[in-house]
């Protein structure tokens, strides 16, 4: 993969007031979402630890690491690391496919008057996809990944994101352990040379990748 990894220490540290009312309203909403729901039904969900996500988006902003300020959360769930990142003065989107955690994150966004678009889809572009592999995750791509000239050889775009993926500067997930080579993966497919990934895995280990020429 053209990308690489950027040391980086990243402390708990104490965050602003409007950050940390984000993260109380969405730890409120969250426990009652869960409340709503049996574990059936119930996505899969461990807590990150918000302190540390604000830390890293905050430190790669301050150290100019994005090449612009537009901002995607693949996977948002209640959006917190979006709204963070509209906070720091980014254009935020965050791309989540539970509808119900759309219109929830959608309403908190609101509620808080932060400007951010959560867009109700898959954080794969239309031709890339993944399946189960023998221990992890892996991407499918399209076959104009490979060829730029076949016939769906276009800029991606997400549907009702009103611009181009390549034109995304800061990307962060928080991946299950199995899809964590899948979201580099995937980053180093669609994301512009220069773009940053922040990976979250654990409280303890929050990885910072750069997409590279190659």
């Amino acid at each position: 993969m053209a990308i690489e990894e950027i040391e980086m220490e990243l402390l708990e540290a104490r965050v602003p007031d409007q950050v940390a009312r984000l993260i109380e309203t969405s730890s409120r909403d969250w426990a009652r979402f869960f409340a709503d729901y049996d574990d059936r039904q119930a996505p899969r969900f461990v807590p990150s630890v918000p302190e540390l996500v604000f830390s890293a988006l905050e430190e790669v902003t301050q150290r100019n690491l994005p090449p612009n300020r537009v901002f995607c959360e693949w996977g948002s769930g209640f959006a917190t690391a979006a709204c963070m990142a509209s906070l720091l003065g980014y254009k935020a989107y965050g791309i989540e496919i539970e509808e119900e955690l759309v219109r929830r994150s959608r309403a908190i966004a609101r509620r808080l008057r932060i400007p951010v678009e959560i867009i109700c889809t898959s954080m794969f572009p239309k031709g890339y996809n993944s399946y189960p592999g023998v221990d992890r995750a892996e991407l499918v791509r399209p076959a104009s990944f490979s060829d730029p000239n076949h016939p769906d050889s276009r800029p991606l775009r997400y549907d009702g994101m009103d611009m181009d993926i390549a034109e995304i500067g800061l990307f962060f997930a928080y991946p299950w352990a199995e899809e964590q080579e899948l979201i580099q993966e995937l980053f180093d497919a669609v994301a512009i040379a220069g773009a940053i990934l922040i990976s979250y895995h654990t409280a303890k280990e929050i990885c910072v990748f750069r997409k590279v020429d190659e």
